[in-house]
């Protein structure tokens, strides 16, 4: 338990670390030195459009991940009425009560120290339980952090090709990338800077497929009309069609969160009201 609290407050400083330093990166190195074209307009250069979509793309990545955090688990003895249940969220906190005595779709999180209705996941890297409240800033935050690693990704290899003189039209390139890189940087070929810029490659990749991965997951569990939670527990849904699944997360106003971060909307804890 106590590298798990651990890991919760060093995973989301890490997540930070690396938001800073690929916003530094991409600003200040890779924008500058690959686009230098001056016959075009100023308000149409490669170099105003890339950097305007890079911030669109880091800036609804960012404000998904606050908005995930400030929503946090609630308090469901306060929030949903629950009268004499609310002893059971009590019972919790004091740990006399097994969490599978929980009530029907909640979860109590020994790392949050509160109970989350729709519980999903504890996500490390938000510090925070993932539920009815804020799965939908959660989902749009892992798709624009792929986004904006595979941006960054595509933006360094062009930096490398240009800097190291080579290219990535064969697929093996990338692969051998790495450990010819390493060769290099030992024998003093290769500069610390571009050694650095390679490790990040790797590091966006990785980032963005995860984040990807997991967007897709969750997606198929939210047309099911299914968490983690229940799938990890065997835990029997009523079946109802996906268009209902989906307005359930995303609200009716799922365009408004498409594009901007917005807090989610629509939902209104239908599940509960069916029940």
């Amino acid at each position: 338990m106590l590298v798990l609290r651990l890991l919760n407050v060093v995973a989301p400083a890490y997540f930070l670390c690396i938001s800073l330093v690929t916003f530094v990166l991409q600003i200040f190195l890779f924008i500058p030195s690959m686009f230098r074209d001056p016959s075009t307009t100023p308000l149409f250069s490669p170099a105003l459009l890339h950097g305007a979509l890079f911030l669109f793309l880091s800036a609804n990545a960012l404000g998904n991940y606050i908005l995930v955090i400030q929503s946090s688990p609630e308090d469901l003895g306060k929030s949903l009425n629950l009268g004499e249940r609310a002893e059971v969220v009590a019972d919790w906190l004091d740990g006399s009560r097994s969490p599978g005595s929980a009530l029907t779709s909640t979860h109590f999180c020994r790392l949050c120290s509160r109970v989350t209705q729709r519980h999903d996941h504890h996500c490390f890297f938000t510090g925070n339980c993932i539920g009815s409240k804020n799965m939908r800033n959660f989902i749009m935050f892992c798709l624009y952090t792929s986004l904006a690693c595979l941006d960054s990704l595509v933006a360094g290899m062009a930096y490398i090709s240009t800097a190291l003189s080579m290219s990535f039209a064969n697929p093996l390139a990338f692969l051998t990338l790495l450990p010819h890189s390493i060769s290099q940087f030992f024998s003093g070929a290769l500069l610390s800077s571009e050694m650095f810029v390679i490790l990040m490659l790797y590091l966006w990749l990785g980032i963005g497929l995860a984040c990807a991965g997991f967007c897709c997951h969750q997606m198929l569990l939210i047309l099911r009309g299914q968490t983690r939670y229940q799938v990890r527990k065997g835990m029997v849904v009523r079946a109802r069609p996906w268009r209902e699944n989906l307005q359930e997360v995303f609200g009716k106003r799922w365009l408004l969160g498409l594009l901007i971060p917005v807090l989610n909307v629509g939902s209104d804890y239908q599940r509960q009201k069916e029940k």
